[in-house]
């Protein structure tokens, strides 16, 4: 059972890994719905439930930091709540065309939907590129606390 927990847990960091750069997939919790099947799989004697506590704290952070960065970049350019919401689409539907899709799909979404609202093309790019800013500065921060959650793991597990 211990080995299959074991398993299991790594499996799901993997995953949740890859799902803090995809914008469908819930990374940062499946991360730390790894993390718990580890720490389970000795009855949480290694890891803590404070220690676990502060994890699920930061598993908070990192959709707060989700949030606010796509929308902090869009504010600082002046951006539509459309071009916030086009961003988001553009995002989603980027997953269907790989790496250049993840890349350009918040870009030309912020666009769009900037371009619904006002016709101006030189402030729809300056929306895009901000709105896309606030995103990648955002992926950037959310890996960031997902690689320090696996560090607090597992500083509390070799302790």
């Amino acid at each position: 059972m211990t080995v299959a927990l074991v398993v299991l847990g790594l499996l799901l960091i993997g995953v949740g890994l890859v799902g803090t750069v995809l914008p469908a997939l819930p990374g940062a919790p499946v991360v730390l719905g790894g993390l718990a099947l580890l720490a389970g799989s000795d009855g949480f004697t290694r890891v803590s439930w404070p220690t676990f506590a502060i994890l699920a704290v930061m598993t908070g952070l990192v959709y707060l930091v989700d949030f606010a960065s796509g929308a902090l970049g869009a504010q600082q350019v002046g951006a539509s709540a459309r071009a916030v919401w086009g961003a988001a689409v553009g995002g989603l539907l980027g997953i269907f065309f790989g790496i250049p899709g993840l890349i350009l799909g918040p870009f030309v979404g912020a666009v769009v939907g900037e371009l619904t609202v006002r016709r101006e093309w030189r402030r729809a790019g300056r929306v895009g590129l901000g709105t896309w800013l606030g995103v990648a500065l955002g992926t950037v921060a959310k890996i960031a606390l997902v690689v320090a959650m696996l560090g607090v793991f597992g500083f509390s597990w070799f302790a």
